[in-house]
C-alpha cells in the first residue's frame, strides 16, 4: 500500500511542526511519498515565506536592495535546520541565490519556488528520505499545462521502495525555465504525485480537521464533514467554500483515488474523506453535507409576455453576456421571465452596454438590475431522498425573518441555491446550520 502525503505551509512553519510531520510519517510505513509547501506563518503577525519571496522579487524589479528580505527567508530555514540538528549547508545555497538576484538572472517563478525547494531539502534530510526536485518530474507543455504522461512516467521511474520528498508548487517548462502553479499549487503537485503512483489514498495535511460544514468566521465551531463526494466538493467550492485548489481534484479523481484531508495538529482525527461515491451513509440523520455562499452578486431580470413560446430568447440573452466574456453563475427562470445571476465585480464595467444589447436583441417588457445580493448554497447528496427539504429550509429562513430573493435547485437535488440580501448573508448561513446540521 502506498499513501502520498502533502503538508501545507502551517505544517512546515517551524521545527516543532517538522517534528509533528515526522511522527505522522513514521506512524504509518505506507506514507512514503511526501510533498511539502513553503514555510507558512508561525503566528498571526508572521509572514509566509512565499509572500516574502514575492516581495524580494519586487524589490529587485525596481532596483531596491532585497538583502534584508532574503535574510528573513534564509534565517527561517536555518533556524529550523539548527534546531533539528540537520546537516545541510543552506548558507552556500542562499549566497548563490543572492548572487543571481544581484545579476537579475532569476525569474519571479524560480525565486518564489525556492520556499518549497528549501522546505523539501530540509524535510528529506531530516527524515533520511530521497529528495526529488519538482523540476525533474513535473513537466509543463508550451501552453503552460501539465504534461501528465511525461510527468507521471518521470516520477514512477524515480520512486522505488525508499521514502521520497518533493517540493510542491512548481515544475519545468520545455525551455528549461521554472514555472509555478497559482497560489495553493502544492495541492496540485500532491494530487499529480498520487495519480502518477496510483496511490491508495492522497492525504492532504493542513491545520483543520477536514472540511467544515460552514465558514468558522460565520458559525462558531462548525462540525467537520466526515465524508463528501467529489460532486459535493465541486458544488461547495463553486459556491464559495475555501476547500482545495480546483486543479488538485482532477488528477486523483481521474484515477478514482480517495482524498483525505487531515490535521497535522490533531493527527488522530480522521478528517474528511473524499471519494467518487460512498456505498453507505456514515450519518443518515445528516442530510445536508455543507452550507456555504458568497456575497455581492447582481441579478439582471427581464420579463416578456409570451417568452416561453418564442424560440431562441434565452440564447440571445446568454449570447450578450458571452460577447462581454462574462461567466454566468445561475439562471433562475419562470414562464415569461428569466434572471441572470453574475458577480457584481464581473459585470460592473460593462453593465450598461449589456443592458442596451439585451434591450435591442430581446425587446423585453421590463429589464431591471438588483444589486447587493448574496448566494447561499445548501449542498448534500442525501437531500434527494428526503421529502420536504426545500419547504423546511425556506420555513427556517422565514421564521428568522430572512427574505428570499432567488430560488434555484439542480435537477439531481444535490444543492438548493437561495439568494438573499447581502445584509442577511451571515444570518442565513447561521440559521441553516442551526436548523439542519446539528
Amino acid at each position: 500500500m502506498l499513501k502520498v502525503t502533502k503538508f501545507g505551509g502551517s505544517s512546515m512553519a517551524d521545527a516543532k511542526q517538522y517534528r509533528k510531520v515526522r511522527d505522522i510519517l513514521l506512524s504509518d510505513p505506507s506514507r512514503r511519498v511526501v510533498v511539502v509547501s513553503a514555510a507558512g506563518k508561525r503566528n498571526k503577525k508572521d509572514h509566509k515565506i512565499t509572500d516574502l519571496l514575492y516581495l524580494c522579487y519586487a524589490h529587485t524589479l525596481y532596483g531596491v536592495d532585497c538583502t534584508g528580505v532574503l535574510e528573513m527567508v534564509s534565517s527561517r530555514y536555518i533556524a529550523i535546520r539548527d534546531e533539528l540538528g540537520i546537516d545541510l549547508n543552506l548558507e552556500e545555497e542562499f549566497a548563490a541565490l543572492k548572487q543571481r538576484l544581484d545579476a537579475k538572472s532569476v525569474t519571479q517563478d524560480e525565486l518564489v519556488s525556492r520556499g518549497e525547494y528549501f522546505s523539501a531539502r530540509l524535510m528529506a534530510a531530516y527524515l533520511g528520505f530521497q529528495f526529488i526536485d519538482a523540476v525533474d518530474w513535473v513537466k509543463f507543455t508550451l501552453d503552460g499545462e501539465v504534461d501528465k504522461a511525461r510527468s507521471y512516467a518521470a516520477l514512477r521511474a524515480m520512486v522505488s521502495g525508499r521514502g521520497v520528498v518533493t517540493p510542491g508548487f512548481y515544475g519545468l517548462m520545455p525551455d528549461g525555465h521554472i514555472r509555478t502553479f497559482s497560489r495553493g499549487g502544492s495541492d496540485i503537485t500532491g494530487s499529480l504525485a498520487a495519480a502518477a503512483l496510483d496511490a491508495e489514498v492522497y492525504e492532504n495535511w493542513t491545520d483543520v480537521s477536514g472540511i467544515l460544514m460552514a465558514d468558522p468566521r460565520i458559525v462558531k465551531d462548525p462540525l467537520p464533514i466526515p465524508e463528501v463526494t467529489y460532486d459535493e466538493l465541486r458544488e461547495l467550492s463553486y459556491s464559495g467554500a475555501q476547500v482545495l485548489h480546483e486543479g488538485a481534484i482532477y488528477p486523483v479523481r481521474e484515477k478514482n483515488i480517495p482524498l483525505n484531508i487531515r490535521n497535522t495538529n490533531a493527527p488522530d482525527h480522521p478528517g474528511t474523506m473524499i471519494r467518487e461515491r460512498f456505498d453507505s451513509n456514515a450519518d443518515p440523520d445528516r442530510f445536508i453535507t455543507g452550507i456555504t455562499g458568497r456575497k455581492d452578486f447582481s441579478v439582471v431580470s427581464l420579463s416578456k409576455r409570451g417568452m416561453s413560446n418564442q424560440v431562441g430568447v434565452l440564447r440571445k440573452i446568454l449570447t450578450v453576456f458571452e460577447r462581454h466574456n462574462i461567466s454566468i453563475d445561475y439562471t433562475p427562470s419562470g414562464i415569461d421571465n428569466v434572471s441572470v445571476v453574475v458577480p457584481t465585480e464581473a459585470i460592473a464595467a460593462s453593465l450598461y452596454p449589456i443592458l442596451a444589447e439585451i434591450q435591442q436583441e430581446v425587446r423585453p417588457d421590463s429589464l431591471v438590475v438588483h444589486d447587493q445580493i448574496a448566494i447561499v448554497a445548501a449542498v448534500g447528496r442525501q437531500m434527494a431522498f428526503r421529502p420536504g427539504i426545500s419547504g423546511k429550509l425556506f420555513g427556517a429562513l422565514g421564521q428568522a425573518g430572512i427574505n428570499i430573493r432567488i430560488i434555484n435547485q439542480s435537477p439531481d437535488e444535490l444543492n438548493i441555491i437561495i439568494g438573499v440580501d447581502n445584509r442577511d448573508f451571515a444570518r442565513a448561513i447561521q440559521v441553516l446550520y442551526e436548523s439542519f446540521a446539528i
